[in-house]
């Protein structure tokens, strides 16, 4: 089993540093009426899971490019996260090491596609699997809840479109700051991913606020939404 502790310099780490039982990530789908919520201890867990499977079973390598072509989800925050973890640069376009895409979806320039069911539960792809691809939940559930970085991910390794882990916590720390998000700010935001991650995630996750993610959102609902999760601050 992979150890515990994340580095100093980890991206990953920096965005999950607050308390285990802390709400990080509540997802609302208006369109299926569901609502998910994420404690920081949790969230950790799946990105651990991602990391470990990313690494023991892909062998993905600091650098190595991982697509992710997910809507805004709570297991799309999995994959994002479990990737920095262990060192990848995730990318929305080009070729890659794997891409992580919706059912249905394909990617051609990717070297193994890992199809993630996005149900709100976690639910797997229960054997409905496209022949050449993984089933992403099912396949990752499987792996440790803990992480080791053998060798820490220097701030000079890139991680976001060609930005380093130095950048990205740099942008993400300067912006959080010019929307006054602290560690006490609870945003909801009904922003597009991938399109919208640094804004609609990393920012959030950066400023130790806590993300209200709303996708297929009702303007009709917005407004109970708030009231409901007593948010601080939104992002539209």
């Amino acid at each position: 089993m992979r150890g515990l502790a994340f580095s100093d310099v980890s991206l990953t780490g920096k965005l999950l540093q607050g308390a285990p039982a802390q709400p990080l990530v509540t997802h609302y789908d208006d369109a299926a009426g569901t609502r998910v919520e994420l404690s920081v201890a949790t969230m950790r867990n799946w990105a651990a899971k991602t990391a470990n499977w990313l690494v023991d079973e892909l062998d993905i390598e600091p650098g190595d490019r991982v697509a992710v072509l997910l809507p805004a989800h709570w297991q799309t925050a999995a994959v994002l996260l479990g990737a920095w973890w262990c060192g990848a640069e995730v990318v929305t376009t080009g070729a890659s090491s794997v891409a992580f895409v919706p059912p249905g979806a394909t990617a051609p320039e990717a070297a193994v596609t890992a199809v993630a069911s996005l149900d709100p539960m976690g639910r797997d792809l229960r054997g409905d699997v496209p022949a050449g691809s993984l089933d992403y939940i099912g396949d990752a559930r499987l792996f440790g809840d803990d992480y080791l970085e053998l060798n820490p991910v220097p701030g000079d390794t890139p991680c976001f479109m060609g930005s380093t882990v130095d950048e990205i916590l740099a942008a993400a720390a300067a912006r959080a700051d010019a929307l006054g998000f602290t560690s006490s700010s609870r945003v909801l935001s009904t922003l597009y991913w991938p399109a919208a991650v640094m804004d609609g995630f990393v920012t959030v996750l950066a400023a130790g606020a806590s993300l209200v993610q709303v996708t297929n959102a009702d303007p009709a609902k917005l407004a109970k939404h708030q009231e409901a999760e007593r948010t601080t601050d939104v992002l539209t």
